[in-house]
């Protein structure tokens, strides 16, 4: 069930000066739910509060619908008692108070209730009533945490289960601070859905890690599900990630400090859930020593041995285990002399994803805000999880565009194989999941933009090698990239401007092809990873 119907009932009554509120649900999902149009008088500010057992209006903690009249502005609050000082408080609320939220978009002082704190902001002609449910069950979630509520058991069924919206994540990153383009969230989100395996390499500082905390912050709906591990420079194998069998103490089995094992055991037994493994900086280690076990069983879907014990069970820990089909593996990469290449198997193993900082978006950044709270987005999108994991094991390659996608990657199969790095099955049928779940996503996405992401991300990472090989092969990947391909030769060359260029079909991927044409000319070199 949901309030959506309840809330609209609600909102209209605020209009008139009825003060019944007899014809209004008092539960709402194990929870009390008390309304107020005022006592005696319409008030100026109309409130519903659901409360659990031992909390009240006059003292106590509760998720807080406010409809403030004057402003006419629809509130859902971490509600705080005005009476008496609540004994508890809101563990995840990292928020605003209403009076500062007031005071920042110059709406004057609330009437009431400023010491409570925003956590959503409606505007009540403009109600959605999937974001409704959305927010409604994302703040109960936090409030049972908060007060040590289990779920109340009930007869009808809860729908608790909203549709995934990439744009609901935009929304949320951008509210604490964290500004980065959309189109590039939509590639990040896109690339993790159609294999997850993704790796996010460019200038450091620039917000990779960031990006893959906030993610995997904003959908799970605990901190368990998230293992974040900084890669050592003295990783030779597998064990800081899977640990090793005791070998001084029978029957023992060492698990690694990482946490990685337990996260790996944890999605096992929670399938529906989403898990997220963030490799920080993969590359200061030789990632082919201590992730081999991983890579293969991505693609073979076989079990990796972690000991040979006479039992199933080694302390705990089972003799082998599978890849969790709810595993998202996020890597970081920063490209320096203190770090090492991928190889093909790697690359072709991952969507990869550069990061770049252009200059709109450094003055964008530096008359903001610069404070960045990723607590706050604990949980927020984790009704959105079911949904998410649901698209994450289709098994699709149809799309409306895929007669056209598969044209243009034969033009660029063409082009590759001529420098050795032409793609494989494998690549090709993850460019073809890759369009279709970003159709399905993402309606309105150009299917130009749909298959340059795919080409920068799957197809020119394993493009590397001397200026005698890739000169020549660069120059027709860029023609195939534009439909001015005479006037290539000047842009590589950098006799004229992108702008110069007449109808760029694949702008991210020529933009990336002008600078490693360039870097080649310079250092008779180069390779999609930048230093």
């Amino acid at each position: 069930m949901d309030y959506f119907n309840e809330l609209s009932r609600f909102l209209e009554q605020s209009q008139t000066d009825s003060l019944k509120t007899a014809h209004f649900a008092d539960q709402f999902e194990g929870l009390k739910v008390k309304l107020s149009f005022g006592k005696g008088n319409p008030a100026r500010v109309t409130w519903i509060a659901f409360l659990a057992e031992g909390q009240t209006i006059t003292n106590g903690i509760y998720p807080f619908y406010l409809y403030y009249k004057k402003q006419n502005i629809l509130i859902l609050a971490y509600g705080l008692s005005e009476t008496i000082p609540p004994a508890i408080s809101w563990k995840s609320a990292d928020q605003v108070k209403i009076s500062t939220y007031f005071k920042k978009k110059d709406l004057g002082k609330p009437a009431r209730y400023g010491a409570s704190l925003v956590f959503k902001v409606y505007d009540p002609a403009k109600l959605d009533r999937t974001e409704v449910e959305g927010d409604l069950a994302e703040i109960i979630l936090i409030y049972r945490q908060a007060v040590g509520q289990k779920p109340v058991p009930t007869k009808r069924k809860i729908n608790t289960k909203v549709a995934f919206d990439y744009k609901a994540f935009q929304k949320s990153i951008t509210s604490c601070n964290l500004h980065i383009n959309p189109n590039f969230t939509l590639r990040f989100i896109t690339s993790l859905l159609a294999k997850p395996f993704v790796i996010l390499t460019g200038l450091s500082g620039s917000g990779k890690t960031k990006l893959a905390l906030a993610f995997s912050k904003w959908l799970c709906e605990s901190e368990n599900q998230i293992c974040l591990v900084a890669v050592g420079a003295d990783w030779t194998n597998r064990e800081p990630l899977l640990g090793y069998p005791n070998a001084l103490e029978q029957g023992k089995y060492v698990k690694p400090d990482s946490g990685v094992l337990d996260l790996l055991l944890m999605a096992g037994k929670n399938p529906r859930k989403p898990y997220f493994l963030i490799l920080d900086e993969m590359n200061l280690s030789h990632v082919e020593r201590y992730f081999a076990d991983f890579l293969s069983a991505m693609e073979s879907g076989e079990h990796i041995r972690l000991h040979s014990g006479q039992s199933d069970m080694l302390d705990g820990v089972p003799a082998k285990i599978k890849l969790p089909k709810n595993l998202f593996i996020i890597g970081t990469v920063n490209i320096d002399e203190t770090t090492y290449m991928f190889s093909p198997k790697v690359l072709d193993r991952a969507n990869v994803i550069e990061f770049r900082v252009i200059k709109e978006e450094m003055e964008h950044f530096l008359s903001l805000d610069c404070t960045l709270s990723l607590d706050t987005l604990a949980g927020s999108g984790a009704v959105m999880a079911g949904d998410f994991m649901e698209i994450a094991l289709m098994n699709v390659t149809e799309s409306k565009h895929k007669p056209f996608i598969v044209n243009v990657l034969m033009s660029f199969f063409e082009s590759l194989q001529h420098a050795g790095a032409e793609f494989g099955y494998r690549s090709a049928a993850e460019i073809l999941r890759f369009a279709a779940i970003a159709s399905k996503i993402s309606p309105q996405w150009p299917v130009n933009e749909i298959i340059d992401a795919a080409i920068i991300q799957k197809l020119l990472p394993k493009v590397h090698g001397s200026r005698r090989k890739l000169e020549p092969v660069l120059r027709a990947i860029g023609t195939l990239c534009a439909k001015d391909g005479g006037k290539m030769d000047d842009y590589f060359n950098a006799k004229i401007p992108f702008s110069d260029l007449e109808e760029v079909y694949y702008p991210v991927t020529l933009e990336k092809l002008g600078r490693m044409y360039r870097s080649l000319v310079d250092n008779g070199f180069t390779s999609f990873a930048e230093a």
